[in-house]
């Protein structure tokens, strides 16, 4: 059996008919997108095209970035980190479920950031996911790239927290876990809400 992905769908009436269409777009009006999911190229690209349109529509109106997000690829992440930070509008994030990896880092981003209550944020270095195979010199370039990235990637969470460089890489060595209380207490998050 094939896991098929179901889009919400909206109907409505209209002089010819009833049209169809998917909720999304009723939520783009609103200036609601979704990172949801795996962070890839494809999502990367689909959300930083909507947040230049957003801007281009009005650009000093608030966005809402909902995020429920494992993580992905840093590059893919760190692009629309960059759209995020570049765009006029103000980005408000919500955490939904969960906003872990390069999912905590674009959450951590928003210029507010809430979480529902039983929502969590994990945050952890960089993994290197395939097998490493090769000369010495590859392999030390690899673990320089991938510290390089480390550092990176804790700089963003310090400009976002307010925490210091060396409690932010303490946090990271493992997957460190904060439930919304803790997420706030830390500076990943502005708030906890219970509405959306």
């Amino acid at each position: 059996m094939i896991n098929e992905v179901i889009i919400p769908c909206i109907l409505k009436e209209t002089s010819t008919g009833y049209i169809r269409h998917p909720i999304q777009d009723e939520m783009l009006k609103n200036r609601e997108i979704e990172c949801v999911g795996d962070i890839n190229e494809t999502l990367a690209n689909s959300l930083i095209m909507q947040l230049r349109y957003l801007q281009k529509e009005e650009p000093k109106k608030e966005i809402t970035m909902y995020i429920n997000s494992k993580g992905g690829e840093v590059s893919s992440g760190l692009a629309l980190y960059d759209a995020m930070q570049a765009v006029s509008c103000p980005i408000r994030t919500v955490c939904v479920g969960m906003a872990a990896s390069m999912g905590a880092v674009l959450f951590t981003a928003g210029k507010k950031r809430e979480m529902l209550p039983h929502a969590r944020v994990m945050i952890h270095d960089p993994l290197m996911t395939d097998g490493v195979s090769g000369s010495a010199l590859r392999i030390d370039d690899i673990g320089k790239n991938l510290m390089k990235t480390r550092e990176t990637l804790g700089k963003i969470l310090v400009k976002h927290t307010g925490r210091e460089l060396s409690e932010v890489f303490e946090k990271t060595a493992k997957d460190s876990y904060f439930d919304a209380e803790e997420a706030v207490a830390f500076g990943l998050a502005d708030r906890i809400i219970n509405k959306i």
